[in-house]
Parts: C-alpha cells; sequence; structure tokens
C-alpha cells in the first residue's frame, strides 16, 4: 500500500462519520405546459455529431414536439450552421463551456412541452423512439423517467445497455453497472436513466432543481437526479422499445483523457453519496464500500478528496420511499415481463416461488415470482397474466423481494394481493 494511503482513508471515514444535513435543494420555477416532447440536445463542437444525429430525430418527432441544441461554448460554427441547415431546431448559445448538468438545465428552462428528452449529440435514434419511451408514461403511474435501450456501434464493445442497477460483485468493481436485459424484458425499474438518452417527466425533473450542477463537468448528475426521483416515490423503468446506438465519449474524450474521465466518475460518485443519500445507516454503506474500493486501487487523490466532499453535507428533505428498498429493487435481480393486455376486469396481485399459469379468470392477476436463475418466464404463463416481475434469488433476496411486490402494488392497485406461505412476512 502506498504511503499516506491509510491516513487519507481514515480522514475520509472520519469526514463521512461527520456528515451534517445542510443541502437544500431549490426547485426550478413550473411551468404550464402542453402535452409533448421538448428534445434537449448539449453539444460542443459537434457539428459533424449533429450532422448524423438531427435527421433521424426530425424524421421521428411526434405532432407537438421541438428539438433544442444547447450549444457550449462551440467555435466550430455549430450555431450558425444549424440556423442555415436546420431552421427549425432551436439554438440556445453559450459562449462559454457549460457541465453537462448546466446545459441541460438551460434547456429544461426553455421546453415548452410536458416531456423532455435529454440526447447526447453521438446517440442515433431509432424508429419508434419517441414513441416507445412516451407510452411508458401511460404504463407506469408516477413515472419520472423512461430510458432507452443503448447499442454500440458493429465491432465496439458494449459498454452501456440502459439497464442501469447499483451492484457490486467484487470490492474493486465500480459499484455501477449496465446489465444485458434478458429477452422480453421491458419496462423493469431501474435506478436512474441515462443522461444521454432518457425522457423525462418535465415538471418532476423542475421540482428536484433540475439536474445538480455540483457535478462538474459531467458523469452521475443522471444517477442524481434517478434516484432522488425515487425517494419521492417516482419510479425511472428501462423501455426495450426504444434503441439507440451510441458513439461512447464522442464528445467528451476530445477534451479529457482516459484517466481524468475515470477521475471524474470517481469525485463525482462521491459526491452523489454525499448529496443524495439521506439515511445515515445507508450513506454509513455506500460511503464505506467506496472509500474500501478507493483504498484497494491505491486511489490517494480521490481519498483526500473525499474529505472535502463529505463537508457539503447531506440532504434534509426526509424520502417517502426507503432507500435499502429502491436499492434492493434496483440492483440487477428484479425483472418485469409484460402480459396480455389489461381488461377492465378486477386487478389481483399473487406472490408465488415458482411459474404458473393464473387461476383467477374473474381478475388481471399480476404474478410476483421468486425463482433461483434469471430466466424470462415461459410464454404460456406470460399469456395469463398482465404482468410477470421476476425476483432472483441474491445477497438480499428478501428484501428485493418485498421491495418489488410493494412497487408491483403501487403500479397496479390490486383489489386482493395473495402470498404463498412461504412468502408470508
Amino acid at each position: 500500500m502506498k504511503p499516506g494511503i491509510q491516513l487519507a482513508y481514515a480522514a475520509a471515514r472520519l469526514a463521512g462519520h461527520l456528515r451534517r444535513r445542510k443541502r437544500q435543494i431549490t426547485p426550478l420555477p413550473p411551468r404550464p405546459a402542453e402535452p409533448g416532447i421538448s428534445v434537449v440536445i448539449p453539444s460542443r463542437n459537434g457539428k459533424e455529431l449533429l450532422a448524423a444525429q438531427l435527421p433521424g430525430i426530425l424524421r421521428e418527432l411526434p405532432p407537438a414536439a421541438e428539438v433544442l441544441v444547447v450549444d457550449n461554448g462551440s467555435n466550430d460554427g455549430t450555431a450558425a450552421w444549424l440556423k442555415a441547415t436546420f431552421p427549425q431546431v432551436a439554438v440556445d448559445l453559450s459562449a462559454h463551456p457549460l457541465s453537462f448538468a448546466r446545459a441541460a438545465n438551460r434547456g429544461l428552462e426553455s421546453a415548452r412541452y410536458s416531456r423532455v428528452c435529454l440526447l447526447n449529440n453521438d446517440m442515433l435514434i431509432d424508429p419508434g423512439f419517441f414513441t416507445a419511451l412516451d407510452r411508458a408514461f401511460d404504463a407506469v403511474p408516477d413515472l419520472f423517467c423512461a430510458t432507452a435501450q443503448i447499442r454500440f456501434p458493429k465491432g465496439v464493445r458494449r459498454e452501456e445497455t440502459g439497464k442501469a442497477v447499483m451492484a457490486q460483485t467484487n470490492p474493486e468493481d465500480f459499484p455501477l453497472r449496465c446489465d444485458d436485459p434478458l429477452p422480453e424484458e421491458d419496462l423493469t425499474y431501474v435506478l436512474y436513466g441515462s443522461g444521454g438518452c432518457s425522457l423525462y417527466d418535465a415538471n418532476r425533473l423542475r421540482q428536484l432543481g433540475g439536474f445538480d450542477p455540483v457535478y462538474e463537468p459531467a458523469y452521475v448528475e443522471d444517477l442524481d437526479a434517478g434516484f432522488r426521483a425515487w425517494q419521492r416515490g417516482w419510479p425511472s423503468v428501462y423501455v426495450a422499445g426504444a434503441g439507440l446506438e451510441h458513439r461512447h465519449r464522442a464528445t467528451t474524450s476530445r477534451y479529457y483523457s482516459p484517466q481524468q474521465l475515470e477521475q471524474m466518475l470517481e469525485v463525482n460518485y462521491l459526491k452523489f453519496l454525499t448529496c443524495a443519500v439521506w439515511s445515515p445507516a445507508t450513506f454509513r454503506r455506500l460511503w464505506t464500500q467506496a472509500l474500501d474500493r478507493l483504498r484497494l486501487r491505491s486511489d490517494r487523490q480521490t481519498l483526500q478528496q473525499s474529505v472535502r466532499i463529505a463537508g457539503a453535507g447531506g440532504p434534509t428533505l426526509v424520502p417517502v420511499l426507503a432507500e435499502e428498498k429502491v436499492l434492493a429493487l434496483t440492483n440487477g435481480t428484479v425483472f418485469v415481463f409484460p402480459g396480455h393486455a389489461p381488461t377492465g376486469k378486477p386487478r389481483s396481485v399473487l406472490a408465488a416461488t415458482s411459474f404458473q399459469r393464473s387461476q383467477r379468470a374473474d381478475h388481471d392477476e399480476v404474478l410476483v415470482v421468486q425463482t433461483e436463475t434469471s430466466v424470462a418466464p415461459p410464454s404460456a404463463v406470460r399469456e395469463s397474466y398482465i404482468e410477470i416481475v421476476v425476483v432472483h434469488k441474491g445477497p438480499s433476496t428478501a428484501l428485493s423481494f418485498e421491495a418489488a411486490l410493494e412497487q408491483t402494488i403501487r403500479k397496479w392497485q390490486p383489489q386482493t394481493v395473495e402470498r404463498e406461505p412461504a412468502l408470508k412476512p
């Protein structure tokens, strides 16, 4: 272990222990918004990327929609080129480079419509992209964010999928990852939606104060927003039918080295823990886990910065949902599969330990099932329910199952809930 690592680690542990509640977020002013989609694209010297991206976006826009490019300190003539080539695209011009959070907030403040789609300028959307994301808001009550399925160009290793979870298999792993979705999986709950390809409820995002500008210059602002939304009972979901191709880091890699980008991620994750996690017990667990990882990696620089980061203070707003249950629901062990369309019959929920066809012909039934492996339900079983929620056994199985069951009840508001004996509390 490098000299000074243990001392920096001890100081960081103490700083976390002394964290105080003093951080308050000021909501952005609410805006009367007509139904529709405002597409916001932060861009810096991205004329070539926009030239590839915008035609597909404009083809896919619904009738009630707008596109706003927030041009951050570009010197490649982006603004003039946009006005000449795509006059239907609005341009918000900043003379100086902005962080992703500040650029996104500028777009949010100007957005005219009820939903805001944030897109990186290196995303190429598939047909049906906006329609699929928008439908999620009809399917999931109080939805905060619908996020897309991310692919990478042919021959490039897939680093993102859109299905973001918090899980750490190895102590040296970064605690956030993107899992590969299972076949037919859709509307699975995720911890947050990628800020580069997600559709948000505009006024809910404004109630959160937009994206927190503390995350400079980029990374983790989307995690922060998604987690704070979950604290208020507003879920985020993965939408299988909304696909796109990501030309990963096509902008950030122009200005920062891989080492600088990695450092940004590490520092901003610690800021997230400090600024967003309310529960002292949850904060201490995650903070210690993060510091242990930095110690294993001999990252003295980030450990030293963590003392100042913890001093910024934690949130004062008491969550509506227990944070440990939010994390258990979004740790990669819970999968959602749509079944047949609701028929209007009374709704019921069955909590079970195996796949089985519904026996309630007089109800639209939802199955929440605990399984030994991460598998999709058989098609015959799916066809007999309006939804199946699969909870794969793992380190926090009981909490994940309870969190999945509670979220299912919030979503469907059933008349009855039945548990098999083995699953009764």
